[in-house]
């Protein structure tokens, strides 16, 4: 019968529409299951209708579709029926239709086992096994079947081409495991018993021992059959009538595991022999298993404490089972009286809760407890029971997680067959493990043993005091190890104690615990490192306030500490904590763990983020922290560990800031400590060694701080700072350097600026004696300390200062000052001092003196120099650095045009005059015309930054609102390919390249365009040149009717590369591509044929590449140019014989490759062109070129292409030999020597 479907339907949101993305996800996987399910209905009728599997692809298919659900296994039970029964049913009628010996009942039940291991994956085999079929009938049949899976072997180990072999194997197991629990005498059902076989009295019968001896052999295996074998082993031994063959596998299972053997085969029939008796053991009845308990706890015990149990995890997880079953086994079934209950059950089946805790059932003292619970009855536990519960406490030390966790839970389990004095001994033994001494593992066990024996009501209320402090102190457990720590796993266990003990105890016994352990979690949940941590602290709160009732704010608290809110560390450190910090009870727990856990942390970015954090919390206390944390960070500073002092230089520059934006004046004595801190670490000589560089980023911080908040400083320390600056800003690190320009930036404004000009234009003239200073650092950081001084400062020298920053924006002549860092810090230095002596609000009074010659300036120099930056194509050992100054000047264009046309909307506006014609004509049509087609050149080159950048420049530009920008050429085409819109990702090529395509249309831009494409089109990616390549060609290859269209475009593109090509004469970067995207395109058969402009093109190409091949060495360009020449001289006329010409020279090349490849194109030119030789000779000249070695001796090359020369010229071709280069030696013969340079040359 088909299952109800009305629990799952999700319902539709009120607006009508359903919604997946705010919607939980269990409703969005019952709506899509729901969708899928009729997928899977229909394929399952059809299979139960044909009564097989028609086609494999359908069971792989529906095992997709359940894959979907592993973590959502609920939403499938309620069609488990529907799904296993008619399979069951099939595999059930084929059995009984075919007989276990027909080869054929395999081929149907292998895909159908498929769909129903998918389910045992997703549902797991409780839930599935239900539905098997289960009449004494079936158990030959299965048993049958078993045995002719069991000799099939998988035919790949891939699960997604799996033909069922595996699947088949673990469905009769499971099968069986359900069969074997018939209530009858198996011997009564077993058909070669009842018809004659005879059988001994005390011997199996046959049936049992073919299920056994299948059953051992998948014990050996690795896969899942081992853990279903176990199971049916442990049903089938603990039958009444079983005990001859129990006994038989007991023995032969011990003799297993004290083998011990270390080979693969082995351990894995260890893995299986110890996971069988777990299983046993926890289904055995007492009575069976005692009789065997001391041989098997022998070798249990004695293979726990082995080197191969040492080996492997899984092994000692095993072992751990089995030893708690074993105490269990050893222990009398009974619920301990002592035990904690908050809920009892009435015989009517109503929950009531208890009215009397514990803590309060007329036992007024400890004393009375203790006498309560020890008159118990008297237990005596066997000596057993004492070893297992050691093994167990070892077991919480273990180094792997899954034996710790079983471990706890064996501890919990043995506990509760005990009374109050033996568990309170186990108590105080577990406790042992929370010492110092030792390791984390012990920690986390220890902790999730204690989470076991809350669950189960073990741990008395009375034992509070004692649990308390230890969980409070797992809360924060950090151990540093090296440059890391250990301790997330300890953190999150004691959050599961605190949330074991919200569900297990009454908010009554809870109320004390819970004032104490309340602020920790807090703690944890805004402050803790790892997420995992953060939410597992927040969740055990939430739990507290839902069940014990006893916070108060709590349900504020939830909802601002929710699991979404804590995913991000920065929000939880500066939002979440003090949202929180302002509820009573709070502020002083979170300041404590930020002043000794965070500040000191050994990740830098962590200490950052704590300093500003602990500056956040200022606002709720500035009195405390003021006149405590201030000396306890000053205190810290000169700490011997490296992280302490760093945090605390941090942390007390956050807190003095914070301090002052809460209008608290410190008093002259802490201005006076805190105008101390920085020399006193220069005297400790804290910034050599390790940890020097974040120590002196750490003092710029703090000197920024201070500036800002404007503390009392002497001269003398006002000098120490500026040095402590300027020797910080000479530094190579960009970090250090950035927050030393940061710091120099209020320190000049706050301390120098009310001085006078004096000191500020000295500073002003070293730094920019220092644009030129050999050293690349000192370049860098002088760029960027001119780039925020102030304008009173350069009010007299500020031509002087633009005109440097101009020049250290453009390459260094000398290779060997070239620094790529100093001309983008020039390019951001030069354009923030434009905006700074730009802003009426700042230099009013030197905009009246020279603003004109100002603006005109900016206009005729520095955007001339940014033009020139953005052509900054150098390399070095890191890739294209250039591409670095090109970011900043594309951004500095940005903004100095806004400079202009802010300037010349407000000269508009004036009177009219001479001077207001000429400012406003700032940003006149060819500067437009230049900066957006230096913008669209970057927007079709091939790093995606820069593209996705580009576009948004030109976006900001065309649409900016506040300063129009005007007399941009063909603002409506510009407009329509890159709209005012967020959706494009115009770093994508596919989205990018259709459109910059499109301005090769319009003649301002199209070389701008080319010059930029074909850098991508012959670059060396594959995706961005395809994507690009496609691109062009879509643009050129128009319909039919549109062919007078495409015959101009393709004339327009012929023009541009010439241009190219002409422009950017002996540059490698450009021409090497340019000629591949020529040959390219030729080899589409475009360019080809351009009427009256053909040979003006090829002219135009032959004359470039007789430039470009003068003594080149490069072997892209070699081969790119042949191919060019080839499909020249196949054309028809005089341009032909030229490119013939100009071919054959390279059957003399001193590198064998290229003249082979001559060759080739050669004979593929004559081929196709019979107008270059004479019909008679043609066969003379195809025999040469075929007949001869090209790539072989050099000599004999050249004499057999002085023959083609000779056949040539007599058809009119000239012949002219490229001019060799200075550095080509005309007169090497020796080829070896030639390919060795080549070879060199190459980079190998």
């Amino acid at each position: 019968m088909e299952p109800e479907e009305g629990p799952l339907i999700s319902q539709t949101p009120a607006g009508g529409e359903e919604d997946d993305e705010h919607e939980s996800k269990e409703k969005v996987l019952q709506r899509y299951f729901l969708q899928e399910w009729k997928l899977v209905k229909s394929i399952l009728d059809d299979i139960v209708a044909a009564r097989h599997v028609s086609d494999i692809s359908d069971c792989h298919r529906i095992r997709c579709i359940m894959d979907k659900y592993q973590e959502q296994g609920q939403l499938v039970e309620p069609y488990l029926e529907c799904i296993v029964s008619p399979l069951m049913g099939i595999v059930q009628s084929r059995t009984t239709e075919y007989g276990t010996a027909s080869d054929k009942i395999l081929e149907v039940i292998k895909p159908i086992c498929i769909i129903l291991y998918s389910a045992v994956t997703v549902c797991g085999y409780k839930s599935v096994i239900k539905f098997f079929p289960h009449q004494v009938s079936d158990l030959e049949p299965a048993v049958s079947l078993l045995e002719k899976c069991h000799g099939m072997s998988s035919r790949t180990s891939l699960r997604q081409e799996s033909t069922g072999e595996m699947e088949t194997k673990c469905i009769m197991l499971l099968w069986l495991s359900i069969l074997v629990l018939i209530p009858f005498d198996i011997s009564s059902v077993d058909t070669s018993v009842v018809y004659g076989k005879d059988v001994g009295k005390d011997e199996p019968p046959p049936l049992v021992i073919k299920i056994v001896e299948c059953c051992k052999d998948y014990l050996s295996t690795s896969g899942p059959m081992r853990t279903i074998a176990g199971l049916l082993l442990a049903r089938l031994l603990t039958r009444p009538d079983m005990s001859t063959v129990f006994n038989c596998f007991i023995e032969w299972a011990c003799k297993i595991i004290s083998s011990m053997e270390d080979n693969v085969v082995d351990h894995f029939r260890l893995l299986g022999a110890t996971e069988a008796l777990a299983i046993i053991f926890k289904i055995g009845t007492t009575s069976q298993l005692l009789s065997v308990i001391p041989v098997v706890w022998k070798c249990t015990s004695t293979l726990l404490q082995s080197p191969v149990a040492f080996r492997s995890s899984l092994l000692r997880k095993y072992l751990v089972k089995l030893t708690q079953r074993i105490g269990l086994s050893c222990l009398p079934h009974r619920t301990a009286k002592w035990r904690y209950m908050t809920r009892i059950k009435t015989f009517g089946g109503d929950m009531l809760e208890r009215s009397e805790p514990i803590s309060s059932m007329n036992i007024n003292s400890d004393d009375s407890q203790d006498a309560y619970y020890l008159n118990e009855e008297d237990m005596d536990v066997p000596e057993t029971v004492e070893k297992v519960i050691e093994l167990l406490l070892s077991g919480l030390r273990d180094k792997d997680t899954v034996v710790r966790w079983s471990a706890a839970k064996g501890i919990g389990r043995v506990t509760s067959r005990l009374s109050y004095s033996l568990s309170d001994e186990v108590l105080l033994s577990l406790l042992e493990l929370f010492v110092s001494s030792e390791g984390d593992g012990s920690w986390h066990g220890g902790c999730l043993a204690l989470a076991e024996l809350a669950r189960r009501g073990l741990l008395l209320p009375i034992n509070f005091p004692r649990v308390t402090p230890i969980i409070t102190e797992a809360l924060h457990y950090d151990v540093r190890r090296g440059a890391h720590s250990v301790g997330s796993h300890v953190r999150d266990a004691a959050a599961y104690v605190c949330w074991a003990f919200a569900r297990a105890y009454h908010f009554g016994d809870m109320k004390n615990v819970l004032e104490q352990i309340a602020p920790h979690l807090l703690t944890v949940a805004c402050y803790d490192r790892e997420v995992n941590c953060r939410r597992a602290a927040a969740a055990a709160f939430q739990e507290n306030v839902g069940r014990q009732g006893n916070f108060p704010h709590g349900i504020d608290i939830v909802n601002i500490a929710d699991y979404f809110a804590l995913s991000s560390r920065v929000n939880t450190y500066l939002h979440v904590a003090v949202c929180i910090a302002h509820y009573d009870g709070y502020l002083r727990h979170f300041v404590d763990e930020l002043m000794q856990s965070k500040i000191c942390h050994w990740d830098r970015g962590l200490r950052e983020l704590a300093a500003t954090a602990l500056s956040s919390l200022v606002r709720f206390d500035p009195e405390y922290f003021a006149n405590v944390i201030l000396e306890i960070l000053a205190s810290n500073t000169l700490s011997s560990d490296l992280c302490m002092r760093h945090g605390a230089t941090l942390a007390i520059g956050e807190v003095i800031w914070a301090l002052h934006k809460q209008n608290y004046s410190l008093s002259p004595e802490k201005q006076k400590i805190a105008s101390g801190i920085v020399p006193a670490i220069e005297k400790a000589r804290l910034y050599r060694g390790k940890g020097g560089e974040i120590m002196r980023s750490a003092v710029s911080r703090f000197i920024e701080c201070i500036s800002r908040a404007e503390v009392s400083l002497t001269e003398e320390i006002k000098r120490n700072l500026l040095d402590t600056l300027d020797e910080n800003l000479k530094h190579s690190n960009p970090q250090i350097q950035n927050a030393t320009v940061e710091a120099y930036k209020h320190f000049l404004r706050v301390f120098i600026l009310p001085i006078g000009n004096n000191m500020g234009e000295s500073i002003l003239s070293r730094h920019m004696k220092q644009l030129s200073d050999p050293n690349a650092a000192a370049r860098r950081g002088s760029a960027l300390v001119l780039g925020v001084m102030p304008c009173k400062f350069i009010d007299n020298e500020w031509k002087l200062l633009l005109t440097k920053l101009c020049g250290s924006c453009l390459v260094e002549d000398n290779p060997e000052d070239r620094d790529a860092e100093s001309r983008v810090n020039a390019v951001k230095a030069l354009v923030s001092v434009c905006e700074a002596l730009s802003d009426s609000t700042e230099s009013s009074g030197f905009l009246s003196r020279y603003g004109e010659e100002l603006f005109l300036f900016i206009r005729d120099e520095v955007m001339n120099c940014l033009f020139r930056a953005l052509d900054d194509y150098s390399t070095d050992n890191r890739g294209d650095v250039g591409s670095w100054v090109r970011e900043a000047a594309m951004l500095g264009l940005e903004r100095c045009t806004f400079i202009l046309c802010k300037q010349e909307c407000s000269a508009s506006d004036e009177n009219e005059s001479s001077r207001n014609k000429q400012m406003s004509l700032l940003f006149h049509g060819s500067l437009a015309r230049k900066l957006v087609g230096g913008l669209v050149k970057q927007g079709v080159e091939k790093m995606d930054k820069l593209r996705e950048l580009a576009a948004h420049t030109l976006r900001r530009i065309l649409y900016n609102k506040s300063s129009f920008v005007a007399n941009i050429p063909s603002r409506e085409s510009l407009e329509s390919i890159i709209p005012d819109e967020d959706d494009f990702d115009w770093g994508v090529p596919t989205v990018s390249f259709p459109r910059f395509i499109l301005l090769l249309q319009d003649s301002c831009y199209s070389k701008y365009v080319v010059s930029g494409l074909v850098i991508s089109i012959g670059g060396l990616q594959d995706s961005l040149r395809k994507a690009s390549l496609t691109a062009l060609l879509d643009y050129l290859q128009v319909t039919e009717t549109e062919e007078h269209d495409a015959t101009s475009r393709q004339l327009n593109l012929s023009t541009d590369i010439l241009w190219v090509l002409e422009s950017f004469k002996n540059c490698d970067r450009v021409i090497v591509p340019t000629l591949k995207t020529t040959e390219i395109l030729f080899s589409q058969g475009l360019l080809l044929n351009n009427e009256g402009a053909t040979p003006l093109f090829f002219s135009g190409i032959l004359d470039s590449l007789a430039t470009e091949l003068k003594g080149t060495r490069d072997f892209s360009k070699l081969y790119s140019s042949i191919s060019i020449l080839g499909y020249i001289a196949s054309l028809s006329g005089s341009i032909s014989k030229r490119a013939l010409s100009d071919l054959l020279t390279f059957l003399g090349h001193r590198y064998p490759k290229i003249r082979k490849a001559t060759a080739e194109q050669v004979y593929l030119v004559l081929l196709g062109n019979g107008e270059l030789i004479p019909e008679e000779k043609i066969d003379e000249v195809i025999e040469i070129i075929t007949e001869t070695c090209w790539d072989g001796d050099v000599g004999e090359a050249r004499r057999r292409r002085g023959q083609l020369y000779e056949m040539v010229q007599k058809n009119g071709v000239q012949v002219v030999e490229f001019k060799k280069s200075s550095v080509v030696n005309a007169e090497k013969s020796d080829e070896n020597y030639s390919y060795s340079s080549l070879v060199e040359s190459a980079g190998f």
